[in-house]
């Protein structure tokens, strides 16, 4: 049997394997709420440009909302023989109002709908993730305020550094994040722009107004070439490309975290809510809800490239390859949406240990830069002189197996004789971030303005504290 919506051309049905392939309707349901608002659009414009009748329309409109109603409530019967979202929306429209559910295909094909629907969907995710990526946001600003004067271990190569505070490693993510919301930002402001009316390729010479279709679905503007119309799928790899950059941060936030909690390590606990236990070793705590970000970034990141891989040799303008960039993207921003919330359900939840922390800090000679500096303003020694001082001095305290703040002033002056007991002042994890005053650094004072500075911005009525 000819499949009844476009089997016109066609004496028989399909056969199981080309059904098994081209069916998309298994996953392209997903876009029912977004097919249904274009077509309610399309009528609409339809009736007010005289192309079908204003009673049909008004029928077409009535029916659309039944349709939405049965699938809201779970009546709805998809049928994989009808291949895909909009056969599916349209066949239960013309049981449910008769022939004028023929006319609501006039002036489009599915090459401009299924484009207009991924545009609505894309979109309406990036709004969505907004919203937790700015929630993520506040719970680390939140976090980084409270832990402000936190002394913590600065790393280079994983190698005890800098002294730096909690709060103000937390802050650093809140910088990322926040170039993540731009980038979405900026994704959605260019995919702004509507397809409808661009039909299968070469636009349409019934009279339509595109401009109506686009204000009634929130659009900037029309497309400009209806060739471009739909083949585009800019929109989505970079959606994607952004989602992949998001991924990357909250892995490497989640690798910390795996760090952090490991015994060796024991900055932070996090409790019941997201650790789980170990079916043999009923000691273990594992923290599995930061490994499973680290590893659903290699998902999202795979949705990408097979996207663009995808498009990669598709001449204009559409073919079905293109029904493939849908499993992968709804896959990657679903996942990206439950790692955003996971880690910030983790920053509210951690706890990090102050004491072991501070006792990290100092490991490694981690001052041994403010000793240089000191050096350098107190004795007015180049730098590069101070630099080879300093490394000699930390090769005393190796040898004697004391951190640099225990090293005798003895020892200290037998590299150089000027040095005095002010160096001490100096050498202490507190006093060393507390003097990181510039602008962006890590001292208490600053986190706590960066923080508060960032509440602010992000709404948070207790931004003082």
């Amino acid at each position: 049997m000819a499949n009844r919506m476009w089997g016109g051309r066609f004496g028989g049905g399909p056969g199981a394997i080309m059904e098994e392939i081209n069916a998309s309707i298994d996953f392209d349901k997903a876009l029912w709420r977004q097919d249904i608002a274009g077509s309610k659009a399309h009528a609409a414009m339809l009736a007010k440009q005289g192309i079908i009748a204003a009673k049909d329309a008004k029928v077409i409109v009535q029916g659309l909302d039944k349709v939405a109603g049965e699938i809201e409530a779970g009546t709805f019967k998809f049928s994989r023989a009808l291949e895909d979202i909009h056969m599916n929306v349209e066949s239960r429209l013309a049981e449910l109002v008769g022939p004028a559910a023929g006319r609501l295909h006039t002036a489009r094909s599915r090459n401009d709908q299924i484009a207009v629907d991924m545009k609505l969907w894309v979109r309406d995710t990036i709004d969505s993730l907004d919203h937790a990526l700015a929630d993520l946001q506040r719970a680390l600003a939140e976090k980084a305020r409270d832990e402000a004067a936190t002394v913590m271990p600065g790393f280079t190569h994983l190698q005890s550094a800098q002294p730096v505070t909690f709060g103000h490693h937390l802050l650093a993510y809140v910088e990322m994040i926040g170039r993540d919301r731009g980038r979405f930002a900026d994704a959605r402001r260019r995919l702004n722009e509507c397809p409808l009316g661009a039909a299968a390729l070469a636009g349409t010479s019934f009279p339509i107004d595109r401009e109506m279709t686009a204000k009634a679905l929130r659009f900037d503007r029309p497309t400009a070439n209806s060739l471009d119309s739909v083949a585009d799928r800019d929109f989505i790899l970079e959606t994607l490309a952004a989602a992949s950059i998001c991924a990357v941060h909250l892995s490497r936030f989640a690798e910390e975290i795996v760090i952090w909690t490991s015994a060796q390590f024991g900055f932070v606990r996090l409790s019941d809510a997201f650790s789980t236990g170990s079916s043999i070793m009923p000691q273990k705590r594992n923290p599995d809800a930061a490994e499973l970000v680290r590893g659903k970034t290699g998902r999202i990141i795979g949705a990408l490239t097979g996207t663009l891989i995808m498009l990669k040799a598709l001449p204009m303008t559409y073919g079905k390859d293109m029904q493939e960039d849908k499993e992968g993207t709804f896959d990657a921003l679903a996942n990206l949406s439950l790692c955003v919330a996971a880690i910030a359900g983790m920053v509210r939840d951690m706890a990090p240990d102050a004491e072991r922390l501070k006792q990290a800090a100092g490991a490694g000679h981690a001052t041994a830069t403010d000793l240089a500096d000191w050096l350098v303003r107190s004795l007015g020694i180049p730098f590069r002189e101070a630099h080879h001082m300093t490394g000699r001095i930390v090769s005393l305290a190796d040898k004697m197996g004391v951190r640099l703040e225990a090293l005798p002033l003895s020892e200290m002056r037998s590299v150089e004789k000027r040095i005095t007991s002010d160096v001490f002042s100096v050498l202490s994890v507190e006093r060393s971030v507390q003097s990181r005053k510039s602008l962006g650094g890590t001292a208490p004072s600053e986190v706590r303005k960066q923080a508060r500075r960032w509440l602010k911005r992000l709404g948070v009525g207790r931004a003082l504290g």
